[in-house]
């Protein structure tokens, strides 16, 4: 861990810590409460810019809990957020992009409701830096990130911590992201920036924290989920939050995110003592609280209890009040998305894509293919259930059509690596049938409440399939072997030893999902030399734009592959469909 120089620091959080008057306790107990959003993904308002109808949740219905629980707290309540705040609905693409020289509504939002302190979420640094510098600047709590640095300096890019004082109670709030992101973004949308490993970083930091300011708890603000998820070459972790409440002594309370899980536990530290460790998942569905009693004698703490719990949002009233603020906001996101851009001439649904090619998958592999004039496509589907019904097209369908911000790729692989790519997919995606009884696809009971897998062992965002070849998978082979490569869909041979141009978004090019590294087989670092072109816009704009010049599109499932034996897989098929989506 670099060593910061010391005046250095203190004057960097002079300017963004909050710090309250201090006063010295005697024999008291004080009573605080702690409140917790975290993945909000632009779920500010109670009203779903995307299929036009009222949502659940929201940070609207947060706020009415949040004003509730200030009248009896008063300035003993602390509000945070845990970062991904930057991309969702439409309303952060609209601020994002469309109109990026107004303040950014997220900013807006996080100012209006009175946070104490934000975390950065790696879908945050996804809007690259014009957009997050400024959101940083037009946020007015401390935006906290000890393992985001400079490259140049290794000093932090944001405030390490905050240090909140409340009824003479002192708090440090220590954030930290995920720093996996080298593995889903291209290095020009964290320029000049790395993310250090969590548990060293949290380690320095908490001895600094303990040593300097001298708090009586202490807090993490961790974009990063419990366990699992990615491990890179060097060790470093996707989701440590459990490894950091186990490793590093000194937290009484880690509040986390980023894996849309609920989460409600308490861990040990290294000497044993509890740690609570709550996560709200995603949305504004719910807020995770933690309800912190400190008891004082001789102006030392003698007692702390914390007691974690789940609020759920879903049917609190929404803040009038608030959404009556944002309201000039809500009509203009409102007219953007309902701007009409063409016609389908048929439906396309996410849920079709588990079983085989879809209209709704190989409409983006033709566009793509027409955009790029690539010879092969990867794409999967970025949606859960989305549907897109014939008729008039709007911008709003295309954030059913396209969910991320990527920008589209193409990169030279040879036609081993494309085989190893789809073996990897569809070992991710479906079983190894053993019997005409056994499940088709890959499902798994325990993930039904996860909000990213739904009932699936693996993301469903990383089921791959391709276009411009024709090809078979094998349910019936083992891993790695599934899939069979039978030619080129335009009738040519396909060779193994051949460098073909293949499509896909920037998530995937720039290895997210790992398909690229473990599956193809390329080097993390080698993957930049083999991308031979990157669009300037995202690939939604550009899929946006094809839409307009067709005018009419025809959205229909392609023939070029299947699944195998399908005396086994059709049935297997229908019976998984009405499983995971009961049709």
């Amino acid at each position: 861990m670099a060593t910061i120089h010391l005046l250095a620091c203190l004057s960097m959080l002079s300017l963004t810590t909050t710090v309250m008057a201090q006063n010295t306790i005697n024999d008291q107990t004080v009573e605080l409460k702690v409140i917790e959003t975290s993945d909000v993904h632009g779920h500010f308002f109670p009203y779903d810019f995307i299929e036009h109808k009222p949502l659940k949740g929201t940070l609207s219905r947060v706020n009415t809990y949040v004003e509730q629980q200030r009248k009896v707290y008063g300035d003993r309540l602390l509000l945070i957020d845990n970062g991904d705040i930057l991309q969702g609905q439409p309303t952060c693409y609209w601020s994002n992009y469309v109109m990026p020289q107004a303040e950014n509504v997220a900013a807006s939002v996080v100012n209006y409701m009175k946070y104490d302190a934000e975390t950065v979420g790696n879908h945050d640094v996804e809007t690259g830096h014009n957009v997050y510098d400024k959101w940083i600047r037009e946020v007015r709590c401390p935006m906290l990130g000890a393992n985001i640095v400079t490259k140049s300096s290794q000093s932090p890019y944001v405030s390490p911590y905050a240090l909140i004082e409340r009824n003479g109670v002192r708090i440090a709030i220590l954030g930290m992201l995920t720093p996996t992101i080298p593995c889903w973004l291209n290095e020009d949308l964290y320029q000049g920036l790395e993310f250090q490993e969590m548990v060293a970083c949290a380690k320095h930091w908490v001895h600094y924290i303990k040593e300097v300011e001298r708090p009586h708890l202490i807090f993490g603000l961790f974009h990063s989920g419990l366990d699992g998820g990615i491990t890179m070459e060097n060790g470093i972790e996707e989701n440590a939050s459990k490894r950091v409440a186990q490793e590093v002594e000194g937290f009484d309370a880690i509040f986390f995110g980023h894996d849309h899980m609920v989460h409600n536990l308490r861990l040990k530290s290294p000497s044993g003592r509890e740690v609570v460790c709550i996560d709200p998942s995603c949305y504004a569905l719910n807020v995770a609280e933690v309800t912190i009693r400190v008891t004082f004698s001789n102006g030392q703490v003698v007692r702390k209890e914390l007691k974690g719990e789940i609020v759920n949002m879903r049917e609190q009233p929404v803040d009038e009040q608030m959404t009556a603020h944002f309201q000039p906001q809500i009509d203009a996101i409102k007219k953007y998305v309902d701007r009409r851009i063409g016609r389908f001439a048929a439906e396309a649904r996410t849920r079709d894509s588990y079983f085989g090619p879809s209209a709704f998958t190989d409409f983006i592999h033709e566009m793509q293919l027409s955009i790029s004039k690539a010879d092969i496509s990867m794409n999967a589907p970025l949606s859960f259930d989305s549907r897109i019904e014939k008729g008039d097209v709007t911008v709003a369908d295309m954030f059913k059509l396209y969910r991320f911000e990527n920008k589209l790729y193409i990169v030279n692989m040879t036609g081993s690596e494309i085989r190893g790519h789809l073996e990897m997919s569809y070992d991710l995606w479906v079983n190894t049938m053993k019997s005409a009884d056994d499940h088709l696809l890959l499902l798994n009971d325990e993930s039904r409440g996860d909000q990213q897998r739904m009932g699936f062992q693996n993301y469903t965002f990383n089921f791959d399939s391709a276009s411009g070849i024709d090809y078979e998978v094998d349910v019936t082979k083992p891993n790695g072997q599934k899939v069979h490569i039978l030619r080129m869909s335009n009738g040519e041979p396909f060779y193994e030893n051949k460098i073909y141009k293949v499509v896909m978004n920037s998530y995937r090019g720039n290895g997210g999902g790992d398909l690229l590294i473990r599956g193809a087989g390329i080097p993390k670092d080698s993957l930049g030399a083999r991308i031979v072109y990157q669009s300037p816009l995202d690939l939604r704009h550009y899929l946006m734009q094809e839409i307009e010049r067709q005018r009419i599109v025809t959205p229909k499932a392609a023939s070029n592959w299947k699944f195998v034996p399908e005396e086994w897989t059709k049935p297997a098929g229908e019976r998984d469909r009405k499983l995971v989506f009961g049709d």
